[in-house]
């Protein structure tokens, strides 16, 4: 498979480090880049530039990537690259140097540590680094300046009789502690393979037409973990090692129903990691990174849904895991009764779009709050999730209290939302009349929860030609709506969360074989234009980050379960 570096990172299982492809943007020359994700994506965290060098002078070359080595070839020679650990990375190379140029900032130094190693401090990132050679030698070439390096030029040059080159790249916080490297390069790279080896044979299975979307998402899904630092509590599968350096504490579940037959430890661990964050009022923050919480929106709480759907895929569930995760669910749950609802007649409302994961949908085009259907058909799924957990440890007090309080919200959803032929949602007591968004269908995500004729027309208007439904799945915008962009987020893309509360609403609605149908359009788009973040509705090209995590599980998922 090709592995394109311009939209698929390099990286491994645990690591903080990725090598990119940075196109020309805030004074930096385009090319490939060793970053250092950590403290969330408000910059790429570039550290060095990579350029390869004959006679001391960059020469062209091409990058080649498997999941578990980057090729850099020129003309005259190459360089091969891994991640033996999650720490370092190690390189080895013939007839060409490897130069790395410090993206230098204010405070940032390099200096000469031992045995032939420079130590380099990056203040901007909160990292020191290691240089070491192995075979060759490594030429400094840096500038002091008051409290500074003003550039940093590292070149690790061939060996003169040998012409082979290589070294180490390793990154840490504090004291350096020398490790061992695995003896040779050759040993290094098959500790990495075997990593990787081990993740792919339990990434879920797919038919043999979709094994090269398999290849891709699996890889994603392996690199795309960070390991346990900081606010992060637990390892945890960023969006991305592209842009998206979070997790959101909606995506976070996705990955979780992709791990949980195969995986089912690190499954748990993405369920329970916002939980871990969770505020006294209940309330999940909307994102998070090693280094902070972020709280001034949420997500949606689709937490009920998905745990319902791992215990019903992965019966070994400890007891003890159902009881860490009861109460955190109650608070989750009772938050949106007790503060999400200014109006105090019942339903809860959104006060951003963010906290519905549809940022900009025409549901929010006239501002907020919004009384949005979704909201509370997400609730009362969780309220029979935390039904059936309660039964399960023998509260029977509160399962009773839980599976009637389910009842009462779906009535009171339906009373309130549905309008004769079709839900609607509200903006200071009166419909939205805004717009066509994909939004106001997710209660099928109630499947035969909702009454016949609701599901039957929710599912009719879903199967309209060119209204939603395209060639590639469903739009979040009707394409006929004057408000649906090409490239506008969530007023047209597919988005992967999206198709799987749905295709899961619809299969439960009773109607499998359009549940699969969709399925194969997805999966279909996906291995074709890669795990994008979202996708042109009209053409399935791949939009925005390329190398998303929930989109690889969503796809995993839907190839392994509900194409038929």
């Amino acid at each position: 498979m090709n592995y394109n570096l311009k939209h698929v990172p390099f990286s491994r299982f645990g690591s903080y480090m990725s090598i990119s492809y940075l196109s020309n943007q805030k004074g930096l020359s385009e090319g490939i880049y060793i970053r250092n994700i950590r403290n969330g994506d408000d910059t790429n965290g570039e550290i060095f530039k990579i350029d390869l060098i004959q006679n001391e002078k960059p020469v062209p070359f091409n990058a080649n990537m498997s999941p578990t080595e980057l090729v850099l070839k020129s003309d005259g020679g190459y360089i091969k690259i891994i991640f033996p650990e999650d720490d370092y990375i190690r390189f080895y190379g013939e007839n060409v140097g490897l130069r790395l140029t410090l993206v230098a900032e204010e405070y940032d130094n390099a200096f000469s540590h031992k045995n032939s190693s420079w130590q380099v401090n990056v203040f901007s990132e909160k990292i020191r680094f290691l240089l070491s050679p192995i075979k060759g030698l490594l030429k400094v070439d840096s500038k002091w300046l008051i409290n500074s390096s003003t550039y940093v030029i590292a070149d690790f040059v061939p060996d003169k009789m040998t012409k082979v080159t290589e070294g180490i790249i390793e990154e840490y916080k504090t004291v350096y502690a020398s490790k061992n490297y695995h003896a040779t390069f050759q040993n290094a790279k098959k500790i990495v393979e075997s990593h990787y080896e081990n993740w792919k044979n339990k990434t879920l299975t797919t038919s043999e037409r979709y094994e090269d979307g398999k290849n891709i998402a699996s890889y994603i899904t392996w690199s795309s973990v960070v390991k346990q630092e900081g606010y992060l509590t637990r390892p945890a599968m960023y969006m991305s090692k592209n842009w998206m350096t979070n997790i959101w504490s909606w995506d976070h579940c996705f990955n979780a129903m992709a791990l949980v037959q195969n995986n089912p430890d690190l499954a748990w661990d993405q369920f329970m990691i916002f939980f871990d964050l969770q505020d006294t009022s209940g309330v999940l923050p909307d994102y998070a990174n090693n280094e902070y919480a972020y709280w001034n929106c949420s997500k949606p709480p689709i937490h009920g849904w998905t745990l319902s759907w791992m215990l019903q895929r992965n019966s070994n569930i400890s007891q003890d895991r159902i009881k860490e995760v009861y109460d955190p669910l109650v608070k989750w749950t009772t938050y949106f009764l007790r503060y999400c609802d200014l109006s105090e007649n019942g339903i809860p409302e959104y006060y951003h779009g963010n906290d519905s994961g549809w940022d900009n949908s025409t549901v929010f085009q006239f501002g907020v709050p919004v009384e949005s259907p979704d909201l509370c058909a997400f609730l009362v799924l969780q309220m029979e999730t935390l039904a059936n957990l309660a039964e399960k440890l023998g509260i029977s007090k509160d399962e009773k209290y839980w599976r009637k309080a389910s009842h009462l919200l779906l009535e009171h959803l339906i009373n309130h939302f549905w309008n004769g032929s079709r839900f609607i949602a509200k903006y200071n007591g009166e419909p939205v009349d805004s717009g066509d968004s994909l939004l106001l269908f997710i209660p099928i995500v109630l499947g035969d929860r909702l009454p016949k004729h609701i599901r039957e027309k929710l599912i009719k208007d879903l199967k309209e030609e060119n209204r939603f439904l395209t060639e590639h799945g469903l739009a979040t915008e009707s394409i006929k709506s004057i408000y649906y962009e090409e490239d506008g987020y969530w007023r047209g893309p597919i988005w992967a969360p999206a198709m799987m509360l749905l295709i899961d609403g619809i299969a439960h609605a009773g109607d499998q074989e359009f549940a699969s149908q969709l399925s194969q359009k997805y999966c279909d788009m996906a291995q074709k234009n890669g795990m994008a973040e979202n996708f042109n509705a009209k053409t399935g090209a791949g939009l925005r980050d390329r190398a998303f995590t929930w989109t690889s599980s969503v796809f995993l998922i839907l190839a392994n379960e509900y194409v038929k």
